[in-house]
């Protein structure tokens, strides 16, 4: 059998021969389509593997109260340089009281508190085992990156002083800051431990059940800033602490119940503007949502009925957006972003005070150096502490790349490990405290 004709194809109009390169050329940049190719696999594989219950909105009201500490910490935060050089805390706030209604916008612990009550209360619903069992994972979640961040700071003080050189007073700011957002994680695990008494109350009263928390508040308020503010003593104001960062997370736990629908909502919107307006204008609450050093009276530590003011227009703000929310989010290219947020959200509120420093302390070598370290003073300062944002982000993805194993079960750790890193936490608290 004789072998088949073998034909060549004829040459199409569109072929044309590659052009010969140059020896010594630099190789052409790949095209931007094989840049963006891991990036459109990483948007697939997040898309592919949500869960079809999933509630975008909830996920996506989250990631942007979780990107806003780091903002508002980063934004209004800065650092002075003594004799000694060591940098010390300072605040823009101090010099800028017009800067206060920008706290507004990133004071977002409200938003915050009430996605995690609506989360939780479906998760409550989803467990398969004991109460006792699902309490024991949600707090487990929240403990390990605390204990992981305090624990790698234990260990580097030490080093950072006798090994660098770095003066305590320096060390001492530093752990200030570190431990600043992790009193946010022990309130949250509190609240999350009383979940199942939240969702008791918010199916016999609904959205009225957080009514009470902001009513306990305004009464110590009364007390502490009212005619008999003299009498009364300093520890008073302690007692708002639960009820006044349990006040959204019950409301988030209405929520969740299917308890809050948008006239609530039109009700918290409109009554929390109203409340906040007058508790500025009228009662002469501070206008910040933070701390502003010199400032005899602060909202946030303990929270005042301002705080939960703002809380309940942003939580009817929230409700109000979340059906158009969650279309926005169905396209995968916005939901990728929110996912990887979300996943990283212990290690955000861990380790993104590390990332400021760990650009201001070696810059504290070079003197004075603009929006890092230096008076927050001035509005040039203002605008270089914008441009040292991305250099900030940079360094907190860097430093997640290895801090996010915390936030996983430690299936290898032992036992001695395990107490061998509580040891090292707790020294790091005693010295970020000032015991020692």
């Amino acid at each position: 059998m004789s072998a088949p004709a073998m034909t060549r194809p004829a040459p199409t109009a569109a072929a044309k021969p590659a052009a010969p390169v140059a020896p010594g050329a630099p190789a052409k940049p790949p095209a931007p389509a094989k840049l963006l190719a891991p990036v459109k696999a990483l948007v697939r594989k997040v898309e592919a593997g949500t869960p079809a219950h999933r509630d975008r909105a909830v996920d996506g009201l989250r990631a942007l109260a979780l990107l806003a500490v780091p903002t508002g910490h980063w934004l209004l935060g800065g650092f002075t340089l003594s004799p000694d050089g060591a940098i010390h805390n300072a605040s823009p706030l101090a010099s800028f009281g017009a800067l206060a209604p920008a706290s507004w916008v990133l004071q977002m612990l409200g938003i915050f508190f009430l996605v995690g009550g609506c989360a939780s209360v479906m998760s409550f619903r989803r467990r398969t085992g004991t109460v006792s069992a699902w309490l024991g994972g949600r707090l487990a979640r929240l403990g390990r990156p605390v204990l992981g961040v305090t624990a790698v700071w234990a260990a580097l003080l030490p080093l950072l002083h006798h090994g660098f050189g770095v003066p305590v007073d320096t060390l001492r700011t530093a752990s200030t800051l570190v431990i600043q957002p992790l009193w946010f994680v022990g309130v949250y695990t509190v609240v999350t431990a009383l979940t199942p008494l939240c969702v008791r109350a918010a199916r016999r009263f609904g959205a009225w059940a957080a009514a009470p928390l902001l009513g306990s508040v305004a009464v110590v308020d009364f007390l502490r800033y009212g005619p008999y503010a003299d009498a009364v003593p300093s520890w008073l104001s302690l007692l708002n602490i639960l009820p006044g960062w349990l006040f959204a997370y019950q409301l988030g736990v209405s929520w969740g119940e299917g308890r809050v629908n948008r006239r609530h909502a039109w009700g918290l919107l409109l009554g929390g503007a109203a409340l906040f307006a007058a508790l500025l204008l009228v009662f002469g609450y501070p206008a910040s949502m933070v701390g502003v050093p010199g400032e005899a009276r602060t909202n946030s530590h303990p929270p005042s009925l301002l705080v939960l003011a703002l809380a309940a227009a942003q939580s009817g703000a929230a409700i109000l957006l979340r059906d158009r929310l969650g279309r926005w989010l169905r396209r995968p290219a916005l939901w990728a972003p929110v996912v990887v947020v979300n996943l990283s959200a212990m290690t955000i509120l861990c380790w993104h005070q590390t990332a400021m420093l760990a650009a201001a302390v070696p810059a504290s070598y070079l003197g004075e150096v603009p929006g890092l370290v230096g008076a927050p003073d001035s509005a040039g300062w203002i605008l270089a502490r914008l441009a040292w944002m991305p250099v900030f982000a940079g360094l907190l993805v860097l430093i997640g790349r290895y801090a996010r194993r915390f936030e996983s079960p430690w299936t290898r750790t032992g036992p001695a490990r395990r107490a061998l890193a509580g040891v090292l936490a707790a020294g790091f608290a005693v010295f970020a405290l000032g015991l020692a």
